[in-house]
């Protein structure tokens, strides 16, 4: 309390008590680019001359925020199929939407691991690709770094070359369930400025491109699929709807050539139905960034008098964030109290809670889901009057 001392007209600022949460970013991407020997680039320590190329060492992480600084640090299209695949993994994602990446390169799968425990220190990475890796081995690091921090998602690629008549097609592809992962199949083709002809690249850098632009234009509860596939001019395969029945319900996501556009045709991760009310990647996302942007912006309560005052700053400060994910058409329900919940009181924070040094609330939301299937029933109609 301040202390007055002499007649007069005093003014003070006082807390508001509101800490308005602001939502996390949902696009930035991590990508792990794999250049075994010989290809990798050797490392430097000297400054670049003007104007040259420096390729970074392996495990050097840098931030890029369009081509021109992915060239500048690492190397442009190459005739070198490992950098090239990273190249167009990068091109891809800038040409489809996405706006930063952080990107490093490893020597071996086996390093991915290590490259990982980098990302994990960068907070703003909420989606983590390695372009062309398609072995358990290498994805496995990458779907359980995901899982484990909770908030970013893996785009996995298929191998560039299946069967697509084989009956075991799904349990190869298939190398684990999670809903923090979702593969995508087939490769992709596009132009290659370096050879001036057309190669097919693994398509994770240009969907992590696609997760961004769908991000900005709508929202992350938006899922990002019925979007064309800027930069891809064919497949690999051409996947007929027949192929896509015995693929979907498992979350591999097609992409496909419908109507002489390249757009993804799938919304699932990895495990499909087996992932239950997380299925669907704009669920998994959103909750993602639910559970970030409020992690994120309560911290303030943090050794607070554990009372009724603050439970209300905290229900206060939840339910206007949650207003705002509501009125972007992220939650369902025609009103607030359809949509969600916040419970923050006496009854969640109980004597022994609070002994404990613990501050519980509980919320509850309802999450849009895709319209995956739209189904028209047409009948014959005789019309007024009609028999």
């Amino acid at each position: 309390m301040p202390t007055y001392l002499s007649p007069g007209v005093y003014v003070e600022e006082v807390p508001s008590g509101s800490a308005p949460i602001a939502g996390v970013g949902t696009s930035t991407a991590g990508f792990i680019g794999v250049i075994p020997a010989p290809t990798a680039p050797a490392a430097s320590t000297a400054p670049p001359a003007a104007g040259s190329n420096l390729a970074v060492k392996a495990g050097e992480v840098k931030l890029c925020t369009n081509f021109g600084e992915f060239k500048k640090f690492f190397w442009d299209f190459s005739k070198e199929t490992p950098k090239n695949i990273l190249a167009h993994a990068v091109y891809g994602f800038f040409n489809n939407g996405g706006t930063r990446c952080f990107v490093v390169w490893v020597a071996a799968e086996a390093d991915i691991a290590k490259a990982l425990e980098s990302f994990e220190a960068i907070d703003e990475i909420a989606i983590v690709a390695a372009p062309g890796v398609t072995s358990q081995t290498g994805l496995t690091p990458v779907k359980d770094h995901c899982q484990k921090l909770g908030d970013r998602f893996a785009i996995l690629d298929s191998p560039e070359t299946v069967d697509m008549s084989s009956p075991t097609l799904v349990s190869t592809l298939m190398l684990f369930n999670s809903d923090y992962a979702a593969m995508y199949l087939p490769w992709i083709t596009v132009f290659d400025p370096d050879s001036n002809k057309e190669m097919n690249v693994p398509p994770s850098g240009h969907m992590a491109g696609i997760y961004a632009r769908v991000d900005t234009q709508r929202g992350v509860h938006k899922a990002p699929a019925n979007e064309t596939v800027m930069g891809a001019v064919g497949l690999k395969y051409n996947i007929s709807k027949a192929q896509q029945d015995g693929l979907n319900p498992q979350g591999i996501n097609c992409i496909r050539s419908l109507n002489g556009n390249i757009r993804v045709w799938g919304a699932r991760t990895l495990g499909g139905d087996a992932n239950g009310e997380f299925k669907y990647i704009n669920v998994r996302r959103l909750f993602n960034f639910l559970r970030e942007s409020i992690d994120e912006g309560t911290q303030w309560a943090v050794f607070e008098p554990n009372s009724p005052e603050l439970w209300a700053k905290i229900r206060r400060n939840v339910t206007a964030f949650l207003m705002t994910v509501w009125r972007s058409g992220a939650l369902f329900g025609t009103a607030p109290e359809q949509a969600f919940f916040v419970k923050c009181d006496e009854e969640t924070n109980p004597p022994e809670v609070r002994d404990a040094g613990q501050v519980v609330t509980v919320i509850g939301v309802a999450v849009v889901k895709p319209a995956e299937f739209v189904i028209f029933r047409i009948s014959q109609w005789a019309g007024p009057g009609g028999s």
